[in-house]
Formats: C-alpha cells, sequence, structure tokens
C-alpha cells in the first residue's frame, strides 16, 4: 500500500513538473541597453581597484602598474563614451554645498553645537 502511495506521489510530481510551459512563467523583464554597459563598468572599476592593490604590496612594477592602469583608464572612458551615447548618466550627480552652521561666530567664524551669546574662542556677542 505505502509503495502505492509513493509512486502515486511520484507521478504526480513528475506530471505537475512536466507540465510547466512558458505561458505560466511570469514575463521577463525587458533588459535595459545601459545593462551590459554597466556590468563592464563595475567590472573596469573593480580591475582598478585590485591593480592598485597588487602595486602597493609590491607584486608588480611601476611600469606595469602605469602601463595597466592607462589601457583600463582608456577602456572605462570608452565604455563611459557609449553609456552617454545611450543617454546613461556616467558622471556621479554633484553634491550639494554644505549649509553654513547658524551657530558660528560672525567675527572669527568659529562654530559650535549649541547656540551661545557669547563665542567661546573671541569673546565677542554672538548676536
Amino acid at each position: 500500500m505505502i509503495i502505492a502511495v509513493a509512486a502515486l506521489l511520484v507521478l504526480g510530481v513528475l506530471f505537475f513538473t512536466l507540465r510547466i510551459t512558458e505561458k505560466h512563467l511570469p514575463p521577463a523583464e525587458g533588459e535595459s541597453p545601459l545593462q551590459p554597459l554597466e556590468e563592464v563598468k563595475a567590472r573596469i572599476y573593480e580591475n582598478l581597484r585590485d591593480l592598485q592593490f597588487e602595486y602597493r604590496l609590491g607584486k608588480i612594477t611601476d611600469n606595469d602598474y602605469q602601463e595597466s592602469k592607462q589601457d583600463l583608464q582608456k577602456e572605462l572612458a570608452r565604455v563611459l563614451a557609449q553609456m552617454e551615447a545611450l543617454g546613461g548618466k556616467s558622471k556621479p550627480a554633484a553634491v550639494p554645498a554644505k549649509p553654513k552652521p547658524k551657530n558660528a561666530c560672525p567675527h572669527c567664524g568659529a562654530e559650535f553645537k549649541e547656540k551661545l551669546k557669547f563665542c567661546g574662542e573671541c569673546g565677542k556677542a554672538m548676536a
């Protein structure tokens, strides 16, 4: 009896597994034309990082380091140009300027964490 139930269970699993077709699968996400270039860019940055690490450890000579670094930088420039031609952002967004702290002395420019009546550096009134 147990063998018959196990065989029936195996046949059921095989039936449901082999019955899956393309229509049962979720639609594939459209790959962006920039995706392969992003992967190449990430690989180049990783190679540059590894190259610098090996140079600092003394595994490669200065001339080999400079030549390899230039080759990787040229390849990176080519990839970034292709990305820009496809409309991708190749440059990082500019970092906004840090706002001037409100607790700064107008006379000497010293900065403080909390608001004070008098400057702790020059002793003049903060107001």
